[in-house]
């Protein structure tokens, strides 16, 4: 299915001064398109779908626009970390969204800042600012005095050979394709915490597996393709309650 895309649009911004370093993508939604697979064709989430264009429910309809992300244009003299300190992200995370190989970064470049979602629409930056968007706890930096460990994430799906789709703690995964649960090992992470996942968002442990022992668990994900391309990797997680 091919997507149409509308392009970069003018954002709006706070200081008219500075209206052309910040930019919105959009997408127009085609004929059997769903949040889902937008989210997964843009390498972005339901939620922070959801959180652009301030949806109520996961409804859309052809010729609807959405918002995806929002992009943003180096000025001289700004650094990669100048830029994840301003849209309150990591510099990780700006270079996994923009494929950089290093830090450095020239004037004119335009860089995703992965769907604005950590900018707070009611303060001004000292540079610029865009606006109409909303900070969403899922999708903030895990709270400072909440436990972290190093953990190794895998993925399965709710199709899995020998999976109910419902998980420990009773949550339908067919039901709710786009729930955010993971598998723990409950004497690591007790069941039915709230858990930020690095690369992943807010979940809730809400599930256990036979294979999940100690610093492991296993991420949900809807799509076959999407489980398999995050594989295995060593990621950071914060239990927040």
């Amino acid at each position: 299915m091919k997507r149409r895309i509308l392009g970069f649009v003018a954002a709006a911004a706070i200081s008219a001064g500075f209206a052309t370093s910040a930019s919105a993508h959009e997408v127009e939604v085609i004929a059997g398109d769903t949040l889902w697979t937008i989210a997964e064709r843009e390498n972005v989430t339901v939620d922070s779908l959801i959180e652009l264009n301030n949806l109520s429910g996961d409804l859309i309809r052809p010729n609807d626009k959405l918002i995806v992300h929002h992009t943003h244009v180096v000025q001289a003299g700004e650094s990669l970390w100048d830029i994840a300190k301003e849209y309150n992200v990591t510099i990780d995370e700006l270079q996994n969204w923009n494929k950089l190989d290093s830090t450095t970064i020239q004037p004119g470049e335009e860089l995703i800042v992965q769907n604005a979602k950590n900018i707070d629409s009611s303060k001004s930056s000292s540079k610029k600012q865009v606006v109409d968007t909303k900070v969403k706890q899922t999708t903030t930096s895990p709270k400072s005095n909440s436990k972290e460990l190093t953990v190794t994430a895998t993925a399965y799906t709710a199709n899995c050979e020998g999976c109910s789709g419902t998980t420990a703690t009773g949550i339908n995964l067919h039901k709710n394709p786009n729930a955010k649960v993971i598998a723990v090992d409950p004497s690591v992470i007790p069941l039915g915490s709230k858990v930020y996942v690095e690369g992943y968002g807010e979940a809730i442990a809400g599930d256990t597996g036979g294979a999940i022992k100690g610093n492991k668990i296993d991420l949900f994900i809807p799509s076959k393709s999407a489980a398999l391309d995050w594989g295995r990797k060593e990621v950071r997680i914060k239990v927040l309650d």
